[in-house]
């Protein structure tokens, strides 16, 4: 008990080399195709050749605090500022509109990204050290000018694998995205998800949005963090309902419910069809805040252990009796520490909550945040302190600079 295995099944046969394991299942997967061929009355349903044993599988994760085995860590490299259009700037604070108008297509200040380059490395080696495999994403110049039919950007990063993958048991889905900078983000993790394809993980892309005008409240009036609240008081945001779109970072998961928001990134229409997609395994509940600009939910409600769940005083959740009547723990973490000078080009200061969950009992937190810490040390988590403040400013905490592939759990209830 409490080491059932990786989606159903022992994860033995580690010395086979992947090439064997491609190369079965290539296999099957041709003599199944010969023999649906022969016979005209085959039956496909019943024809589960093509799947490796699901004991082999790599990828199986269905929350955010069983023990971790296998992560992916981002990368700074060649980050670009994205272009300061309409879904950025609904996105930044206003004190930073100027660096984008400036910066927009460039690189971010150059010193900055070596030093968060630097600090992520460490992490990656802290989490190795802690028995953990990091995996990452390919380095891409992301200062390369693309085209589509309806619009043209530079790119961003591949810092953040949060944004654009989830893990839901052995299925890895790329997100579409709503940010034109981020349309080709994909590129630089598909090595990565091929090799867990390979080695039997499913793997979903959802729609791809075209990201036309139409996606886009071309009008969206921002003037003040006044109106922001305003708008997302009537549920107003810079996406439209004109196709689906979301970051997987405004989902957090606890076992078969899985939480979302509606935000500037994410729409109902998105929503739906994870919805659609995750039925009837799982339930997508959303979940609403107090939030004047709402962008991923892990810096907001950060679900950190079963029934356990870190909440933003400065963002109540609207929805929190749900929680409580269901017989979780909400805990308030403290005020963050940061100074007011170190530049958070695209985040607030709670990324001090943004953390990532070793298992139960461990916590990768930021070394700066004294107050945290110690909020952590009370409830008996021991903290594993590393310091990114760096990397801070392109956006993310521990929790969206990493996607973790595996975690040691089976998939259970939480929410009832």
């Amino acid at each position: 008990p409490g080491h059932s295995s990786c989606c159903s099944g022992d994860r033995r046969g580690t010395g086979q080399g992947e090439g064997r394991a491609l190369t079965g299942w290539v296999q099957r997967s041709a003599q199944s195709t010969r023999a649906a061929a022969a016979s005209q009355n085959s039956r496909p349903a019943e024809d589960k050749a093509t799947s490796p044993a699901p004991g082999d599988c790599p990828v199986c994760s269905y929350n955010e605090w069983d023990p971790l085995e296998e992560v992916i860590v981002g990368r700074a490299e060649n980050a670009c500022v994205p272009p300061f259009s309409v879904e950025v700037k609904a996105n930044t604070y206003e004190k930073y509109w100027g660096f984008y108008q400036k910066f927009g297509g460039q690189s971010f200040p150059k010193d900055h990204v070596k030093k968060a380059i630097a600090e992520i490395e460490e992490m990656c080696n802290i989490l190795k050290g802690e028995g953990v495999i990091v995996k990452r994403p390919d380095p891409i110049d992301w200062s390369v000018k693309y085209k589509t039919p309806d619009f043209e950007s530079t790119g961003m990063y591949a810092a953040m694998p949060r944004d654009i993958l989830l893990v839901v048991g052995n299925e890895i889905i790329e997100a579409p995205m709503a940010w034109r900078a981020r349309f080709f983000e994909y590129r630089a993790y598909r090595r990565l998800i091929k090799d867990y394809f390979n080695s039997g993980a499913k793997w979903t892309t959802a729609p791809k949005p075209t990201m036309a005008d139409e996606l886009y409240d071309q009008n969206y009036p921002i003037h003040s963090v006044e109106d922001r609240h305003k708008l997302a008081a009537q549920g107003k945001f810079v996406t439209t309902e004109f196709e689906p779109c979301f970051d997987a970072a405004d989902f957090i998961r606890a076992g078969r419910d899985i939480f979302v928001q509606r935000s500037q990134v994410t729409n109902y229409m998105g929503i739906e069809w994870m919805r659609r997609h995750l039925a009837p395994d799982y339930r997508v509940h959303i979940i609403s805040f107090k939030d004047p600009n709402p962008m991923h939910i892990d810096a907001t409600f950060n679900i950190i252990g079963p029934g356990l769940v870190l909440s933003n005083p400065d963002r109540p959740c609207h929805q929190i009796e749900l929680f409580k009547k269901a017989g979780w723990t909400v805990i308030q973490p403290p005020v963050p520490l940061i100074p007011d000078d170190h530049p958070l080009w695209m985040s607030s200061k709670w990324l001090s909550m943004n953390v990532l969950m070793l298992d139960e009992k461990r916590v990768m937190v930021d070394a700066n945040e004294t107050s945290i810490q110690k909020m952590f040390e009370k409830l008996g988590i021991s903290t594993i302190k590393v310091n990114i403040r760096h990397a801070n400013s392109l956006g993310g905490g521990f929790h969206c600079w990493t996607c973790d592939i595996r975690r040691r759990g089976t998939l259970q209830s939480y929410f009832d």
